[in-house]
């Protein structure tokens, strides 16, 4: 089999494992809206306090829904044995990462991604900051699955590994959150946000060459 067929493969066999267990997806973005929603409650209904917070608020909870989705992403397959007939294909184990992480990001990053810009109406963003927040979502959620595969893989079969995961991941994500953030709220104050997009594709770039490589070293040492 060629590693594009294996990704493919793989890609196609997570999403139906995911559609299995949609529940599990569902939390996640329940708990996405439920986290980007107690704000405006909790610091009441001044228009450009709401919209000044909006994008960080909204990111953050976008990190804290993937955060919380991470697990998922090798466990149930090293739990019920199947990570090592994946690992023993006849095809590099950075491609098995490639695809896990793939298929996570589709059944994660994009619901996010999509909904995000209905909950920064409550904020009072404008449609062009909506369409900035959208953009910066596409790129930022891709560079978090990948981020947090590694985190994920390091921790694997780890006693207490949820809380170790976090305390790996959250620090990773801050360039992703200080660049998305920041491209919405430059938007928001009349700039173009550019700048940060671009550093926000430079990091996507680097995440997705190398964290396939980096898991699936970890994915190894932790199954063997």
């Amino acid at each position: 089999m060629s590693s594009t067929r294996f990704f493919f493969a793989i890609v196609r066999r997570d999403l139906l494992l995911a559609w299995q267990q949609r529940g599990d997806l569902l939390v996640g973005v329940v708990f996405f809206v439920l986290v980007a929603c107690l704000f405006p409650l909790a610091i009441g209904p001044e228009p450009k306090l709401l919209a000044r917070i909006g994008p960080g608020v909204l990111w953050v909870a976008v990190i804290l829904a993937n955060l919380l989705a991470l697990p998922r992403l090798f466990n149930n397959d090293w739990q019920d044995g199947s990570l090592e007939q994946l690992l023993i294909a006849p095809a590099p184990a950075s491609v098995m990462v490639a695809g896990k992480l793939t298929a996570h990001w589709l059944t994660t990053g994009i619901p996010l991604t999509l909904i995000a810009p209905l909950l920064g109406i409550q904020y009072g963003l404008e449609s062009d900051t909506l369409l900035m927040l959208m953009a910066s979502l596409l790129l930022g959620t891709p560079a978090l699955s990948a981020l947090g595969s590694i985190g994920a893989a390091l921790t694997l079969g780890v006693r207490q590994g949820e809380m170790l995961l976090a305390l790996l991941v959250l620090p990773l994500y801050a360039p992703v959150l200080i660049f998305g953030s920041g491209a919405v709220a430059a938007v928001a104050g009349g700039l173009s946000g550019m700048a940060e997009l671009s550093l926000l594709a430079a990091i996507l770039c680097g995440t997705l060459f190398l964290a396939p490589w980096l898991a699936a070293m970890a994915v190894r040492l932790a199954v063997e």
